[in-house]
């Protein structure tokens, strides 16, 4: 019998893929609490090997980035370029329909 795997793991495989952690990204947005979209970025980082390996990759502080990413996060627009970038990703603006 196969061995059944968590969602979690199943998302942090998928979150690995810069296509699939866009797509991911886009999605948190369309919600109304822009909350799920740090919460869905950490995610991310957790995929992409974590909070230390994030903070050694944009030279943030790891106890700042968990409490950046978290539902009570407000992160500035750099450290979210910092973050984005370390993860395959970058922010575009496009005009609304």
């Amino acid at each position: 019998m196969a061995r059944s795997r968590s969602y979690k793991e199943y998302l942090h495989e998928q979150l690995q893929d810069p296509e699939a952690a866009a797509a991911y990204l886009n999605a948190a947005l369309e919600d109304d609490d822009l909350h799920v979209f740090l919460l869905a970025l950490r995610d991310i980082a957790e995929a992409q090997g974590g909070m230390s390996h994030l903070a050694s990759e944009t030279d943030l502080n790891r106890e700042s980035l968990y409490k950046t990413l978290s539902i009570r996060g407000n992160p500035r627009l750099s450290s979210l370029r910092s973050v984005l970038g370390a993860c395959g990703l970058s922010i575009s603006i496009q005009p609304s329909h």
